[in-house]
């Protein structure tokens, strides 16, 4: 086991018919420690559960509404979700959800035709610009050109997200739970801005990072988005969330970055759950809103939006707190699953548990439980009682925040650990292992 794959801990039941709706909120572990309540992204009307009544997190695609002006919780299939409390590190993928789309049709873009141009092509340096008056409606005319809603249907589910275009061509950057019901015999289709629509095609998808690429069919002459970095930013940034939130597509909210580096549960498996270093903000975001970008005030996406906290009072929806895919992650997996590789993810090879206080409350940090022979953490010296409490010149507070850290590191870097060992605190450099990738299309 490592650091990616920690014991779970089933909370709710497995997937269920419509008509057995379960809640999505993920339970403190049985430890009762802070920190381990997990973000789904599912869209259920979950009220909480005996631990933390009244609040939960969810996933905005799951929930779009379909065609009919009903609630989606009367029209769409949803699942209790088996969420997980850890006892070790963690990591993981999504399910999502999704809407059909009445009639397709693609442009006539066949005069004149050029080279595709790509998004992950070009770098952007990150802004910290404020926004001015006016400021946003005229991002909002830059980047919705390059924001379409993503239709999807699998199975017996149905729903509608959000997905950014990237190449001139077609190829749209989106989370994996959005179209992840699609990935076995389901369809797709993409609303563009202009009113058209397209079928896509899934290119690839990589449940770890709850992110994927898909290609619209026909289609030329579109205007990629301008991808910007998240290394820099800061928080009280200016924001711009553009998305379709409940299927109401071209959708434009604005707030701040909240926080950063925010470990946040991408979804989870049966065995595994993954997180990743979140870019918190309070700009409305929606169920529908998923895969989304997150632009700064200068229109460039520094972040894939992700993930909501609810309330938990029986109703779906913002209350400020939003996650988003930091953009520099977004970007290095997008760019190896169009050129179909295997997407490879950085580990150390240990498994962790919280670190707590002796107050029996206060988490510290990441105790190493197990380290994993001649893994990267083997071969820096670490060994089982030491407490991870930096990475780099992030502080690691908690397991979660220690594999939301390294998953926005790739494999073979280098990065300075610091642990406490029998009360001394210690540094050592780790060159980060691979996980061996999974391709996922």
């Amino acid at each position: 086991m490592n650091d990616e794959s920690r014991p779970t801990e089933p909370v709710g039941p497995a997937p269920q018919p419509a008509s057995q709706p379960t809640p999505s909120y993920a339970a403190p572990s049985s430890t009762g420690l802070p920190g381990s309540s997990s973000y789904t992204h599912r869209y259920d009307s979950a009220t909480g559960t005996q631990d933390r009544p009244g609040e939960h997190t969810q996933a905005y695609p799951f929930g779009f509404t379909p065609q009919s002006v009903t609630p989606p919780e009367k029209n769409q299939r949803r699942g209790g979700f088996a969420a997980a409390v850890v006892a070790g590190a963690l990591v993981a993928g999504l399910v999502g959800g999704i809407g059909g789309a009445a009639g397709y049709h693609a442009l006539n873009d066949d005069s004149n035709p050029t080279t595709a141009q790509s998004s992950l092509d070009t770098a952007s340096n990150a802004s910290t610009a404020s926004l001015p008056e006016g400021q946003v409606e005229k991002v909002a005319q830059t980047v919705l050109p390059s924001t379409v809603q993503l239709n999807v249907k699998g199975g017996q589910a149905s729903g509608s997200g959000t997905g950014i275009i990237i190449s001139s061509d077609g190829e749209i950057l989106t989370n994996n739970h959005v179209i992840e019901a699609a990935a076995d015999s389901g369809e797709i289709t993409v609303s563009f801005s202009d009113g058209s629509i397209a079928r896509a095609q899934i290119v690839g998808r990589d449940p770890v990072t709850d992110l994927a690429v898909v290609k619209a069919e026909g289609k030329s002459g579109l205007k990629p988005a301008r991808l910007g970095n998240s290394a820099d930013l800061r928080v009280g940034q200016d924001v711009i969330a553009i998305g379709s939130p409940y299927g109401l597509e071209s959708t434009v909210t604005s707030g701040i970055i909240s926080a950063l580096n925010r470990p946040v549960q991408a979804g989870q498996t049966a065995e595994t759950s993954h997180v990743f270093p979140a870019i918190q903000t309070d700009a409305a975001i929606n169920p529908g809103n998923s895969g989304g970008p997150l632009v700064d005030a200068n229109g460039a996406v520094i972040g894939v939006n992700s993930a909501i906290r609810t309330s938990g009072s029986g109703e779906s929806g913002s209350i400020g707190l939003g996650f988003a895919i930091p953009i520099d992650v977004a970007k290095n997996v997008a760019a190896q699953l169009v050129e179909g590789k295997t997407v490879e993810h950085a580990r150390i090879g240990v498994t962790v548990s919280d670190a707590v206080e002796s107050d029996g409350m206060t988490t510290i940090g990441a105790e190493v439980k197990s380290v994993s022979d001649n893994s990267a953490a083997a071969k820096a010296g670490l060994k089982a009682g030491d407490v991870i409490v930096r990475l780099g010149d992030q502080p690691i507070a908690s397991s979660d925040a220690l594999v939301a850290t390294i998953r926005g590191y790739q494999p073979g870097e280098k990065v300075q650990v610091t642990y406490t060992r029998g009360g001394q605190q210690e540094k050592t450099e780790i060159t980060l292992d691979s996980d061996g990738g999974s391709l996922g299309s």
